[in-house]
């Protein structure tokens, strides 16, 4: 951990994990606390959509939808999150996803059959445009370079004009190193949750922090220095 790369614009140092610590953090937090995944998939997905409404606003008429790019883990079921939340407040929305529909179990998978119930346009093939790109593919489970299909929408990213959200770390990255073994997005801005991950410090992206409602006490479980750095907000931006 480092607890000197990021601090809130208040002044506000905030702890930096690595994707090994982030693992303990939701371990604690769902096995020893009682949060479940669900309770925090909806904290991010709600945060993100948030972000992609005041990227998107005045964009998605003349654009295209706003694109949510979304793989099979805890930060795909974010991303379906998100996209409920835009169809909800009449947004256009795509919903691009890694694989086919019939492979996403577990809680994404209840997510996107929420979406399928609504008709939120579902589909594995790039849209023709987009207003918003909302990467949601790969969180800090990266593991080597990205391949298959989730490396094909990356590249698409790439050749889009649209800006791209990230959600918790730009797909591709490294969360603890920074590094980047294969393709990557490049992120205009980064919402990551609960706590900045170290790979963060280098790039580029204007990042935010999202609350996901992890109290104190898992942090203290784990020795992570810790102050709230949300005060009454539920997002927050962290300087470098």
């Amino acid at each position: 951990m480092q607890t000197d790369q990021f601090r809130t614009t208040a002044g506000t140092s905030v702890t930096a994990v690595t994707a090994d610590e982030m693992r303990d953090v939701d371990r604690v937090a769902v096995e020893e606390i009682g949060l479940t995944l669900p309770r925090m998939m909806e904290h991010a997905g709600r945060s993100l959509a948030a972000e992609a409404l005041g990227m998107a606003d005045g964009r998605v008429a003349d654009d295209g939808p706003v694109v949510v790019l979304a793989g099979a883990g805890g930060n795909g079921g974010g991303g379906l999150v998100c996209a409920r939340h835009l169809a909800n407040r009449d947004v256009p929305t795509t919903v691009v996803l890694d694989r086919e529909p019939a492979d996403l179990d577990g809680v994404p998978g209840e997510q996107l059959r929420i979406l399928q119930a609504m008709g939120v346009a579902v589909q594995t093939a790039e849209p023709s445009e987009a207003s918003l790109v909302v990467d949601a593919l790969l969180g800090y489970g990266l593991a080597g370079a990205p391949r298959g299909r989730a490396a094909e929408l990356i590249e698409w990213t790439g050749n889009s004009d649209a800006p791209v959200l990230s959600l918790d770390v730009p797909s591709g990255v490294d969360a603890t190193t920074g590094e980047r073994p294969g393709v990557a997005v490049d992120a205009e801005r980064t919402l990551t949750l609960a706590l900045p991950k170290t790979g963060l410090a280098d790039t580029d992206s204007r990042l935010l922090l999202a609350d996901l409602s992890i109290p104190t006490t898992v942090y203290d479980r784990l020795d992570i220095p810790y102050e709230s750095p949300f005060g009454r907000a539920f997002t927050v931006e962290l300087k470098r």
